[in-house]
């Protein structure tokens, strides 16, 4: 069986096309995927999985009904099977949007530094990024030398357990819409992680920490494992000696190294505009153009940050990728689009509508979502706090998209006492409201740290980052410990 794309990379059958004249929007997605996985426990290799795979998938919009199907590396009949039986049975009546349902095909909506090429409507439109390194070319064994390289430096009293995971993905996607777009991209995601069990006198303590970002295996010409390993060791042994965390309400500073988690799940997910719409995030419904947030707080998704794990050029509907600024000094501006929400809009998308692969229809995502760097000193920002918390680390945590509400596990923090910090403490926890904390925040930092993750939303993961200079909110968070 051949499948519908060939050979040549910016090769595709005609007769896709033809099957995209049908509905009030209707587009096909192709994906070829490689990826490989290193697990270490023990001191060596547990398990060491690869492959590759490929698919397709087709999408059609009748009015509000979203009918989606897909196909392991389909050839023309499995597609053809695809569109009868999506297409099949009673049609719902079109409901057209009052706006334009995809922006202009100009470079100015994508990053001008990249190799972007316009070719004109209809005409397929690419982009490959530069790699030194491709992780295809590197041999195996380099790859699991760099685990053992971790695993060495991790070592030591105290530790009973270290698991080091190493992954690579690299996807050459193609994407043709109702609408005459099309798009070819490649992408390559690398992500290392580290977790250390910590044990003294029957108390265990963890810690955990991950880098990842978009390109080749030139990503570890700069992110050294080693000193990964040593970090990690090091938390996770001076969490056994740390005093439990108070509980009560009290000033916090979340330091830029903590990186973005709070803001990605607390204020992130309710301005997608799915949630929105559906009534899931109601805080922010009609908001647009209102105060939202402190005059000092900007909120930023751009999925245009080279290197970041959630760079992409193109978005999975076909739309170029661009900067999006939801929160302007304490106004909100907009939400985060897909198609589908953007023609209930009556809006242009924003380039945010993601996929996990070919088996998913696409929703609206995030990618890399930060606030903006203010003005303060951050070692001032950590003076103005008689007394209070300094995050350095957030763990996980659970938001209540309806109200805001959240908990977060801190990983690493310290209590501050006339400005000073002073110890490190174990077993804390955030709980607050993110709205609120977006209007609270009365600080924010010049400096700039990020996290990263997978985001997990209706079933699909997405890989994002999540950046944070360094906040002060004075109230409203209570610190959940076990003293006093």
């Amino acid at each position: 069986m051949s499948s519908v794309i060939d050979n040549q990379p910016s090769a595709i059958d005609s007769s896709v096309f033809n099957l995209l004249n049908a509905g009030d929007y209707a587009d096909f997605y192709w994906e070829d995927v490689t990826s490989m996985a290193i697990r270490w426990e023990e001191g060596k290799v547990e398990r060491f999985t690869g492959g590759r795979e490929a698919g397709a998938g087709l999408r059609y919009l009748f009015g509000e009904e979203n009918r989606y199907g897909y196909a392991d590396n389909p050839d023309k009949e499995a597609l053809a099977k695809l569109f009868r039986d999506l297409t099949a049975g009673p049609h719902p009546p079109a409901k057209r949007p009052a706006g334009p349902p995809s922006p202009d095909r100009r470079g100015d909506q994508i990053m001008p530094s990249l190799s972007y090429q316009e070719r004109g409507r209809g005409e397929v439109q690419v982009f490959r990024p530069k790699i030194l390194k491709p992780v295809a070319e590197i041999p195996p064994e380099t790859k699991v030398a760099l685990l053992r390289k971790a695993y060495e430096a991790a070592r030591g009293p105290f530790i009973r357990q270290v698991s080091i995971s190493y992954g690579e993905t690299s996807k050459h996607i193609r994407v043709l819409t109702s609408e005459g777009d099309s798009t070819e991209e490649w992408r390559s995601v690398i992500t290392f992680s580290m977790t250390v069990v910590a044990e003294k006198n029957g108390l265990l303590q963890t810690a955990h920490e991950a880098v990842s970002g978009s390109g080749g295996f030139e990503f570890f010409d700069y992110n050294d494992v080693a000193a990964l390993g040593r970090k990690v060791t090091e938390r996770a042994v001076k969490r056994l000696s740390a005093p439990p965390a108070p509980s009560g309400e009290m000033p916090i500073v979340i330091a830029a190294e903590a990186g973005g988690t709070l803001i990605h799940e607390a204020i992130g997910h309710p301005l997608e505009a799915d949630a929105v719409q559906k009534g899931i995030s109601p805080v922010y419904k009609g908001a647009i153009g209102k105060v939202v947030g402190h005059e000092k707080v900007s909120v930023l998704e751009d999925p245009t940050m080279p290197g970041q794990r959630g760079f992409y050029a193109y978005d999975d509907e076909g739309i170029p990728a661009q900067r999006v600024v939801l929160v302007d000094h304490g106004v909100l501006k907009t939400y985060l689009y897909d198609r589908q929400t953007a023609r209930r809009d009556g809006v242009v998308s924003n380039g945010h509508g993601r996929r996990e692969s070919f088996r998913h229809r696409p929703i609206p995502r995030m990618a890399n979502t930060f606030v903006l760097s203010g003005k303060d000193d951050p070692s001032e920002i950590l003076r103005s706090v008689p007394n209070g918390l300094l995050v350095t680390k957030m763990g996980g945590g659970q938001v209540e998209t309806a109200t805001g509400d959240f908990v977060f596990e801190v990983e690493e923090g310290f209590l501050l006492k006339d400005g000073q910090v002073q110890y490190l403490i174990r077993g804390a926890n955030l709980l607050g409201n993110g709205p609120n904390v977006l209007r609270t925040i009365d600080m924010v930092g010049s400096d700039m740290g990020w996290s990263v993750g997978t985001c997990g939303k209706e079933g699909q993961g997405a890989p994002v980052s999540d950046g944070l200079p360094t906040l002060r909110i004075p109230k409203g968070v209570v610190v959940g410990g076990v003293a006093p």
